[in-house]
């Protein structure tokens, strides 16, 4: 079985609940590793068939947690993971692009191969006080979320990436 692994991080809960959405979704087509930034390392990705990352974005870049993972994993899986597919989701204030330029600009580097379009998720925080507030993400979004989880691993299991 085709293994998918899914890496988030998140601090007011909004990618929490994408990442748990899209992971919900995969488990009934591909083994799902579900693991937080801080927790996944490059032996997770070394035994996954391809991923899903998804983060916030945090004053117009992706989070730092996120980018440390992809910071302690960079070298150790160099031109050992090529070609595999991968998709992202961003949960956002307002934009989610520079987050979403930062993220594929790792994966061209690790030569993945983007099989979904980056999925924003815009909760419109704009003040300190709704940037820092716990998230709920509205169901017809975690919806979109469950189709990128969906997609990913029936694609994964029927081998068409």
């Amino acid at each position: 079985m085709a293994v998918l692994l899914i890496v988030y991080y998140s601090r007011t809960g909004g990618s929490r609940q994408m990442a748990e959405a899209a992971a919900a979704a995969a488990k009934g087509e591909a083994l799902t590793i579900f693991k937080t930034a801080d927790h996944a390392g490059p032996e997770d990705l070394l035994k996954a068939d391809g991923y899903i990352f998804c983060a916030p974005e945090n004053l117009a870049a992706i989070a730092g947690v996120m980018k440390d993972f992809f910071d302690r994993c960079y070298y150790p899986v160099l031109g050992r993971i090529e070609g595999r597919p991968y998709a992202q989701m961003v949960c956002a204030g307002s934009d989610g692009e520079n987050a979403v330029r930062q993220t594929a600009r790792i994966a061209q580097g690790w030569r993945l191969k983007e099989v979904q379009p980056p999925l924003i998720i815009c909760t419109h925080a704009q003040t300190p006080e709704e940037i820092l507030a716990e998230k709920t993400i509205p169901e017809e979004q975690l919806a979109l979320c469950r189709d990128v989880g969906l997609a990913m691993a029936a694609g994964l299991n029927m081998g068409v990436f």
